[in-house]
């Protein structure tokens, strides 16, 4: 019985001197995300990904104590590679949708989700009814929410898709589109605070209708990883608690992304 006890303690001992050890050598969490869609995510001058989305993530692997590394990856195989193992989760301004949860699941919002036209400054607008749009040519970036809005809705409008939020901002600064349609803060960004932008302006109603905005905007992860979206959840609980969201969030936004106010 004594010699039981013994060795029971000894296991007890050798198990506690590798716990350290085993959490260091927890293996480092990838986080994908596009690094083509500032302020949220992009390629700073130095080659670094920076923005939103990059110093939320960051916030949170500090909560989680995890070490943490960003890949770029292009907005359209987002998903497919997240799937494919390439990284752990998904952290690029993606909205929550049904169609996407068929895929994968996600962690509770960390911003508040909209969509805006935008269309040349000075110009005025009041009606953005199909039948007020009809023939015009309205960009978008592909596999978005937004351009899924506008194949929905309007179809007699030309809809020019392109592979980044940049290139169609582009596209609209020399006057190649009528308007387009963005994500909310991304645009309202652009158009005020960019000298390219300063060509163009929000217009009409936020679109907010959840079959397009979704749920607001969350961490992708894949449907077998519970454990880890329990972990962002808790993480990203703790950094709106502190208030390290809110010194992220003032770095960028002139108004609190939580609750658009």
């Amino acid at each position: 019985m004594h010699n039981n006890n013994k060795h029971l303690l000894l296991s007890l001992a050798c198990a506690a001197t590798l716990l350290p050890s085993l959490s260091q050598a927890e293996p480092v969490l990838r986080i994908g995300t596009e690094g083509a869609y500032p302020p949220f995510n992009y390629v700073a001058s130095n080659g670094q990904l920076e923005g939103f989305d990059v110093e939320i993530g960051q916030a949170m692997c500090a909560k989680m104590q995890r070490q943490c590394e960003f890949v770029a990856q292009d907005w359209d195989g987002i998903i497919p590679a997240l799937l494919a193992g390439k990284y752990d989760l998904i952290l690029a301004s993606m909205f929550i949708t049904e169609q996407r949860k068929e895929q994968v699941d996600f962690t509770d919002p960390y911003y508040k989700a909209a969509m805006s036209f935008v269309i040349p400054k000075g110009e005025i607008r009041d009606d953005f009814s199909p039948a007020a749009l009809a023939g015009k040519v309205i960009g978008a970036q592909s596999a978005t929410t937004q351009a899924e809005f506008l194949l929905a809705n309007y179809p007699d409008v030309e809809v020019r898709l392109y592979p980044t939020q940049d290139e169609a901002n582009l596209d609209m600064a020399n006057g190649r589109l009528d308007m387009m349609v963005g994500d909310l803060l991304p645009m309202l960004m652009w158009t005020q605070q960019t000298q390219d932008g300063g060509c163009c302006e929000l217009a009409g109603d936020l679109i907010t209708d959840p079959k397009f905005v979704g749920d607001g905007v969350g961490i992708a992860v894949r449907k077998e990883d519970s454990q880890l979206r329990e972990q962002l959840n808790q993480a990203l609980a703790a950094v709106i608690a502190d208030g390290s969201y809110q010194r992220i969030n003032d770095k960028y936004f002139p108004i609190n992304i939580l609750t658009l106010k």
